[in-house]
């Protein structure tokens, strides 16, 4: 495979008109959500596969929620056409021939010589729902034999809301009025947040490629959701700044991020 090295890439980074995202991690661990709260919508994507054509997504809607599609089609909202997604398989499941096709697209497109064809961060999705099993054996083997090189991969704790009600099962029986009782379950949450952040990054720092960055999203279930903790925390682990710039033209709504970068650079 040819590939591009760094500096001649750098002057060719102007060319790259769409942030490319690969966003991995098991079935049902809330991908789609972030997806839309980034680009701001509730509506569902649209497909295109490798060739650039449309993919009838009624087909393609079931397959997302069971886990099975290509991880070759792009994911576009219409509501900001400026990011395109890619959605690895739920493969913590997935057969030996599964994890070889993911490995293979995350290796190829972090050094592809078509500019416009490389991803340009991975978000790996961890929901803390499954407390049974927070960091599963397919997850522990990408970041030992992944190796993503120039391209940062940021773990993104989700399905956070969760610990909600694991803090007020814990508050419950402590005899406080309804305000003390939700201000400690608040306390709790919290101390259970950081417990489980603790755990992971405990488990995947071991890691022969550890992730680059860690983040607990919260409130991700709610309409208009702030995703400026995640697009800086992006940008801050990318180490070009003309990629940077990319990212933070998707979101010229919002004035906090912009100007933190303007500020910054």
């Amino acid at each position: 495979m040819i590939s591009l090295d760094p500096a001649q890439a750098r002057e060719h980074i102007d060319r790259i008109d769409r942030f490319r995202i690969l966003v991995m991690g098991r079935a049902n661990a809330g991908k789609t959500t972030i997806l839309q709260r980034v680009c701001n919508t509730t509506d569902q994507p649209e497909i295109f596969n490798g060739e650039g054509e449309k993919v009838d997504a009624t087909l393609v809607q079931g397959s997302l929620k069971r886990g099975e599609h290509n991880i070759e089609d792009e994911l576009v909202f219409k509501s900001n056409r400026r990011f395109v997604f890619h959605d690895s398989r739920g493969f913590e499941a997935g057969s030996e021939g599964e994890f070889e096709v993911m490995k293979e697209f995350v290796m190829d497109r972090a050094k592809t010589m078509k500019l416009d064809k490389r991803i340009h961060a991975i978000w790996f999705c961890i929901p803390l729902n499954e407390s049974h099993r927070m960091v599963t054996a397919a997850e522990k083997k990408f970041f030992d034999m992944c190796d993503t090189g120039h391209v940062p991969v940021i773990v993104l704790l989700t399905k956070t809301d969760t610990l909600a009600l694991d803090a007020f099962i814990e508050v419950d029986d402590d005899g406080l009025n309804k305000d003390d009782a939700m201000e400690r379950a608040a306390e709790v949450e919290k101390r259970k947040l950081m417990e489980c952040l603790i755990k992971v990054k405990g488990w995947l720092n071991k890691s022969r490629f550890p992730p680059h960055d860690y983040l607990s999203l919260t409130g991700m279930q709610e309409e208009g959701a702030d995703c400026t903790m995640l697009l800086t925390c992006t940008a801050n682990a990318l180490n070009e700044e003309g990629l940077q710039q990319l990212l933070i033209s998707t979101q010229q709504s919002n004035l906090g991020l912009c100007m933190e970068f303007a500020i910054t650079k």
